[in-house]
């Protein structure tokens, strides 16, 4: 990516918002380029109305491949994989199933993430080539009750206006400004 699609992705970032405090859990890079690899940072702000958090799961979207989740110390970690809507290939090989869920749980009590605190949950993928909106669904489990970050706005409905909003990703065709190595 050529440094003036760097910028304009790092602009759409701070303009969407992205340095702001977040009460909701949220994607730290909430803009990408199309087609290219992408490292989720899920940030998490706070508990279960006062609880503890113990799990967190993440549902991918279609388009959004080669889901891979990072470690995370103290977590145990989990993936579902299934079929694909639509299959794609990467390094010549084509892939019909892949990562359609990510759960990380605490392993232990002292492993959990309290109300108080903040902490953030990372995988890495590849963005669809056609740009567009994603909606990342979290499921933050706590030891007591959950939070479903799972609200998707209508058309012309703004994300903010939702209770529990999903994370989300703005995909950018960035390579019509050019292309340099």
């Amino acid at each position: 990516m050529n440094r003036f699609a760097i910028q304009f992705v790092a602009a759409c970032a701070v303009s969407m918002g992205v340095g702001s405090a977040f009460a909701h859990v949220t994607l730290q890079d909430q803009a990408a380029a199309a087609g290219a690899s992408y490292r989720g940072v899920l940030r998490v702000g706070h508990g279960c109305a006062g609880a503890a958090t113990n799990a967190i799961t993440v549902t991918i979207p279609q388009g959004f491949n080669g889901a891979q989740p990072l470690v995370k110390p103290g977590w145990a970690l989990s993936t579902k994989v299934g079929k694909l809507d639509q299959a794609y290939e990467m390094h010549g090989t084509k892939y019909t199933e892949g990562v359609l869920e990510i759960t990380w749980t605490a392993k232990t009590a002292d492993d959990t993430l309290p109300d108080a605190y903040a902490d953030e949950f990372v995988f890495r993928g590849t963005t669809p080539k056609k740009p567009g909106t994603m909606w990342f669904k979290v499921v933050q489990g706590c030891v007591k009750g959950a939070n479903s970050w799972t609200e998707i706005p209508a058309a012309g409905q703004n994300a903010h206006s939702l209770k529990y909003p999903a994370a989300r990703l703005d995909v950018l065709d960035v390579q019509a400004a050019g292309h340099s190595h």
